[in-house]
């Protein structure tokens, strides 16, 4: 299915928020999710479905000083 990630279209396999993290690579357990405007937590990213046309932001801190 086609959904937006970080504004840029991306193909997934999967309907789950957190099988579509693995799947594109975010396995950091410090990232911030939202969906369509909305914050996920990471305990109800397994429970999110995703839909095709869907917006995810994905967030990771950054260091420096």
């Amino acid at each position: 299915m086609l959904i937006k990630v970080n504004a840029n279209p991306v193909e997934v396999q999967t309907d789950s928020l957190a099988d579509a993290l693995v799947e594109l690579g975010y396995t950091s357990p410090a990232i911030a999710t939202a969906l369509n405007g909305s914050f996920v937590s990471k305990a109800a990213r397994a429970k999110t479905t995703l839909k095709s046309g869907d917006a995810l932001e994905v967030l990771a801190p950054m260091q420096g000083g």
